[in-house]
C-alpha cells in the first residue's frame, strides 16, 4: 500500500472520529435546553444530503465508464 493512500485513510478516520464526537456533544448539549432538540434538524438534513450524494456517486453508470478503460 502506498504511503499516500495510508496517510489519506488515516486522515479520513481521524476526521470521522472527530466529527462523530462533535456531533455527539452537540446532540447531548441540545438536550439540556428547552427546545434544544431543534438543533438535531440541521444535523439530520446534512446527514440526508450526504447519504443522497453518496448513493448517487455509487450508483451512477456514467462514472463506471472509466472503470472499463484499459490502463
Amino acid at each position: 500500500m502506498p504511503l499516500e493512500k495510508f496517510v489519506l485513510i488515516l486522515v479520513v478516520v481521524i476526521a470521522a472520529a472527530g466529527l462523530t464526537v462533535w456531533v455527539g456533544t452537540w446532540i447531548a448539549a441540545s438536550m439540556q435546553f428547552p427546545l434544544g432538540w431543534i438543533a438535531i434538524v440541521p444535523i439530520a438534513l446534512l446527514a440526508y444530503i450526504a447519504w443522497r450524494v453518496l448513493a448517487e456517486r455509487l450508483n451512477n453508470s456514467d462514472d463506471d465508464h472509466y472503470d472499463r478503460i484499459e490502463k
